[in-house]
């Protein structure tokens, strides 16, 4: 069956309404939104069996709502944060602790994938990476309404975490043979990394003052999008620049001085973010909504019957939820609720998963397992929120 454009319009109407209607539900219920849209995602998938309709190139068409996604929510979780030399305590400390949980829990996950599915340790290791990524796509949208501390430390924790997730799935890959050298080729990558991103942050920021037409906003992003898909190609963590254009540009009185001072105006700029907030933010919602939707519309239902795909997802699941517990408890000593239960997995998860090449494949490490992980993470900061309602402070829905 093949649907005609009215229909289809309707349709991608429709969804983008109700996702609306998801988002107000899950600030007034705590449900997240991201249960609803993978199980409306799943419903569809049923109605199209049932119409035979068929939806071709579903996975490429996943990854690049993934990828868009995933520079619109860092630059979105950017935008909101504040430094200050009050700050690098909080910066500091969800640093380490993204570092922390994320390569212990990989290493974990590894050796129980290493064990369960007799793969060697280095498949495993690349298999397990993604799982062990936080996702800023799911944890950013759903703090709004936490206090302002909370809200800054699950923040920077999330960005962190999918930005060292890249960096350390990209080692994984590109390395089978670990040695002096290939820290070398990563911490020389990195400083590039930083440094390009300083000078492209710069030169957006200049376009930002400078591009007076009324089409300047899109223009800014698609040049994100551009500068980012470069720096993939070259194997770079271009995440890091999104994350530094968003800081620049909410702190632009910390960075643009002296002479700098002389070719971008800092007033210009902060009357501007507001707007680039809006735009930013609406077009992350959008594109959100179709990724998670897709995702719930590409999940094979009848793996979900599997007696592995259960196990797997547990122990995965398990895994991650003491590690996180021991880290914040013993070492980090922040507050456990809601910081325990905040640490969904989504966007980057799926993302890197379907970055792993075919040589590291794994038969038994399939979607399935993942969307498990995806949705019982996700019920978890379900429980969070509602564990901090009393505690929460309440700000208007827009």
């Amino acid at each position: 069956m093949i649907l005609d454009a009215y229909t289809f319009l309707i349709i991608l109407s429709s969804l983008i309404v109700l996702s609306y209607v998801f988002d107000i539900a899950a600030k007034r219920s705590k449900i997240p939104s991201v249960i609803l849209l993978l199980g409306t995602g799943i419903l569809l998938q049923l109605a199209a069996t049932y119409f035979n309709v068929t939806l071709p190139g579903l996975r490429n068409i996943l990854e690049l709502f993934g990828i868009i996604g995933l520079i619109l929510i860092v630059l979105e979780g950017a935008l909101d944060l504040e430094l200050s030399r009050e700050k690098l305590p909080l910066i500091r400390k969800t640093l380490l602790t993204a570092t922390a949980t994320l390569l212990i829990t990989a290493a974990l996950i590894a050796w129980f994938v290493n064990f369960w599915l007799q793969v060697p340790y280095q498949i495993a290791i690349v298999n397990a990476i993604p799982l062990a990524v936080i996702s800023s796509a799911i944890a950013i949208p759903s703090v709004t309404n936490l206090t302002p501390e909370k809200r800054e430390f699950i923040v920077y924790e999330a960005t962190f975490s999918d930005i060292i997730g890249i960096v350390a799935f990209n080692f994984a890959v590109q390395n089978e043979q670990v040695g002096v050298g290939s820290f070398v080729t990563l911490a020389v990558d990195l400083v590039s990394i930083f440094l390009i991103s300083i000078v492209c942050c710069l030169v957006l920021l200049f376009f930002v003052d400078k591009i007076k037409t009324h089409i300047k906003f899109f223009l800014i992003i698609a040049i994100l999008i551009l500068l980012y898909s470069i720096g993939k190609k070259l194997h770079l963590s271009s995440l890091l620049m999104v994350l530094c254009f968003g800081l620049m540009l909410n702190n632009a009185a910390l960075f643009i001085k002296d002479r700098l001072g002389k070719y971008i105006n800092v007033q210009t700029l902060q009357s501007e973010i507001v707007q680039l907030k809006q735009i930013n933010g609406e077009s992350a919602f959008v594109i959100r909504t179709f990724f998670f939707l897709l995702f719930g519309f590409s999940i094979n239902l009848e793996e979900l019957y599997q007696l592995n795909v259960w196990v797997m997802g547990f122990t995965i699941f398990s895994i991650i939820l003491l590690v996180r517990f021991a880290y914040l408890q013993y070492v980090a000593r922040v507050p456990l609720i809601p910081e325990l239960f905040i640490a969904p997995r989504g966007l980057i998860t799926i993302l890197l998963f379907y970055s792993i090449p075919a040589q590291y494949s794994i038969e038994g490490m399939n979607e399935s397992v993942l969307f498990f992980v995806v949705l019982l993470s996700s019920l978890l900061m379900m429980v969070g929120l509602l564990l901090t309602r009393n505690s929460v402070k309440d700000i208007p829905d827009y």
